[in-house]
């Protein structure tokens, strides 16, 4: 990045959309929590309809449903830190998909990798917008791809089970 005049309304710019990114986290996480807790009320109170002749189809598909809903929703809110024996020779700071700002990559250095790796970017303003241009980045790629991308899963999933599974009891009660 090449940024010819450093200012506070780019700080600014920077500084609001990652809060807003932080916002957006802290929200799809809302959301699973409470996929999680629905479907998780669900099955126990649809248990009781598994003695009933009419009800059975119905109740299996929907716990089948919510426990897929449930599944998906953890997934949805569990942390996704790359683990594994990566050493920092493994790790290219200056690649676009490697963010000093996060733990889960810096995790992974020494401390004194850590702190070369971030005198270096602080002691060049266009590099430290660059890691913050480059930190909203992965928080949005992450953001679309991981968490808020499953929450839709489990609420389509949530929502399919429950018109399937109401569609199968008004059949059977036809039948």
């Amino acid at each position: 990045m090449d940024i010819h005049q450093p200012a506070g309304h780019l700080d600014q710019i920077i500084r609001q959309t990652r809060a807003h990114h932080v916002n957006l986290s802290s929200l799809a996480d809302k959301k699973a929590n409470m996929m999680l807790t629905i479907a998780s009320l669900m099955i126990p109170l649809s248990i009781r309809f598994l003695y009933e002749q009419q009800s059975h189809s119905a109740a299996v598909t929907l716990i089948g449903f919510c426990v897929l809903t449930i599944v998906l929703a953890a997934y949805a809110a569990m942390p996704k830190l790359k683990i594994g024996t990566k050493k920092h020779s493994a790790i290219d700071s200056d690649s676009t998909a490697f963010n000093l700002l996060f733990f889960g990559y810096f995790a992974r250095m020494t401390y004194s990798e850590y702190e070369h790796a971030m005198e270096n970017m602080m002691n060049d303003p266009n590099k430290v917008y660059e890691t913050q241009i480059r930190e909203i980045y992965s928080m949005g790629h992450y953001l679309a791809q991981k968490k808020y991308k499953f929450v839709l899963f489990s609420y389509l999933t949530f929502i399919s089970g429950i018109l399937f599974s109401s569609t199968i009891y008004i059949i059977g009660s036809y039948t």
